[in-house]
């Protein structure tokens, strides 16, 4: 992750093949969790639904952790979050770009951020598995421990059609304090996939 000024002056794509890429996606992604199990292992390929607020404790947790402070949830966050796992989702595609690059929609999106970094990923079935594959990957792990984040939200939509059946975003910024703001937020998005066995990344 980069700390200029500019939106992304670089991406980093980290593409991955062979039997590796395939943990957990015929496994626990899977398995219906039992009753009272926690919110973060609803399969949301079975009929699961994302908790936001699980999500944000989870990351919270793991920002704690690592001695940084925790993100709250933010309402146009979770829309452009969600917007973007929806777009990815009708196109069957995991891009940062698959509709407006990030930088037009944080730009358009009415959040002045001083700071804004996105990860996207696709193939993962459960919460518990997305946070798992952002923490592993060490660029998607620096956005998470992003130290300027505040804000943070997130979106996965199911869509059973398509090769990775669920899409995912994550969005975690910081608001701009600045009365007079209206400069370019900073940071680098990133993407990462875990395909299901019959899948593989471009």
């Amino acid at each position: 992750m980069t700390s200029d000024v500019s939106f992304a002056r670089r991406r980093a794509v980290l593409l991955f093949a062979g039997v590796g890429a395939l943990v957990l996606a015929g496994c626990a992604g899977d398995r219906d969790p039992p009753p009272g199990e926690p919110s973060f292992y609803q399969n949301l390929a079975k009929g699961g639904q994302l908790d936001p607020a699980a999500a944000a404790s989870m990351i919270s947790g793991y920002r704690r952790n690592n001695g940084l402070g925790a993100v709250t949830l933010d309402p146009v966050l979770m829309r452009l979050a969600e917007e973007q796992a929806q777009a990815m989702a009708a196109k069957n595609k995991l891009d940062h770009n698959v509709g407006r690059d990030f930088k037009t929609r944080m730009s358009s999106s009415g959040f002045d951020a001083a700071m804004a970094v996105e990860n996207v990923s696709a193939g993962y079935h459960t919460l518990a598995e997305a946070f798992s594959g952002w923490r592993d990957s060490p660029p998607h792990r620096a956005n998470m421990l992003a130290k300027d984040a505040t804000r943070m939200g997130i979106g996965a939509v199911y869509a059973p059609n398509t090769k990775y059946r669920v899409f995912w975003a994550l969005i975690m910024a910081a608001p701009d304090k600045r009365a007079d703001t209206g400069g370019p937020a900073s940071g680098t998005p990133h993407q990462w996939g875990m395909p299901l066995p019959q899948a593989t990344l471009r």
